[in-house]
């Protein structure tokens, strides 16, 4: 991937909170350790793990609204700049845009037809917000609504049309389609990928990895808050043979299609990680290596892996 073609460019990021315990000592948790990852124009980039593996807050670190106790290092960079505390106040919700996990990001003081109209950066907002609505099968009477007065699947509806008319070059989804019938599901994937042919860069967060390999080109799978593999959407077919970390393995395998073949063990707390790799303590084939060293990332057949033995 040539770089002039990255939209997205995060190196060494981690994540850090501060807290006082009940002795009013400083506690530090580290939830993001030193991830890497890449997305492009014209690409969807799906990030996939389990509850707890540090999605959401990748993405509140990208938009600068993480809570006052955390601490960002690292680097990450927005069309070959860094993406300053400033910058990210200046262009978020314009060059970048979120569709959040949670409905409540929706003002329950504004009609919903007002919040989507407010997104449009360029264009007639009235006229673009009424073509979200017929997209999403949204009668026009709704957009006098309020977000009280809104079942699941429409407040979801709502908030991928102020996403989509924003005229955002990065749109982040954060788990986008939880309470969505199958056809609107099937339309709102289906428009990231249009998003993306002309020419967005987009950043899928999603549990759901089959829905995410019908439109994504690339997947980052994350563990305990480190991205172990970036995989190809080819990579996850047959047995998963072609996938390179025993996480990545392990996740595909355990999927309904492929017979839920679960792996004993469970994802470790942030405040008890490891020594080594994040994975060794679940992993069939870890050595005492595994055990003492953290892997960094390298690339491997076409695509990333944090894994001193894979091949």
């Amino acid at each position: 991937m040539e770089r002039s073609s990255l939209m997205l460019e995060i190196s060494r990021l981690s994540i850090r909170f501060h807290r006082l315990d009940r002795r009013l000592r400083q506690v530090h948790t580290e939830t993001i350790h030193n991830l890497h990852l890449t997305v492009a124009a014209q690409e969807i980039l799906a990030v996939v793990g389990s509850s707890g593996s540090g999605k959401s807050l990748l993405a509140h670190a990208i938009l600068g609204i993480l809570p006052s106790n955390a601490q960002v290092t690292g680097s990450i960079q927005f069309k070959g700049e860094e993406l300053t505390p400033d910058r990210q106040r200046r262009i978020r919700g314009k060059e970048i845009a979120l569709i959040p996990q949670s409905v409540a990001y929706l003002d329950p003081l504004m009609r919903v037809g007002e919040q989507v109209q407010q997104s449009v950066r360029q264009g007639d907002p009235e006229n673009l917000r009424r073509k979200a609505f017929h997209k999403y099968n949204l009668a026009e009477y709704v957009a006098k609504w309020f977000p009280f007065q809104l079942s699941g699947g429409m407040a979801r509806k709502i908030l991928v049309s102020t996403a989509t008319v924003s005229g955002a070059q990065l749109v982040i989804a954060d788990e986008p389609t939880p309470g969505l019938d199958a056809s609107a599901m099937v339309e709102t994937w289906s428009r990231f990928r249009q998003l993306a042919d002309d020419g967005c860069a987009v950043m899928l967060i999603t549990h759901d990895i089959e829905a995410a390999l019908t439109v994504a080109d690339r997947i980052a799978v994350l563990y305990a808050g480190t991205v172990v593999e970036i995989a190809l959407r080819s990579d996850f077919a047959g047995d998963g043979e072609r996938l390179r970390h025993p996480y990545s393995k392990a996740l595909w395998r355990a999927l309904p299609s492929q017979q839920f073949r679960a792996i004993p063990g469970y994802q470790p707390l942030p405040d008890a990680l490891p020594k080594g790799c994040v994975f060794a303590p679940r992993c069939s084939s870890a050595t005492i290596e595994c055990e003492e060293v953290q892997p960094e990332p390298r690339t491997l057949r076409g695509g990333e892996v944090r894994c001193l033995h894979a091949t």
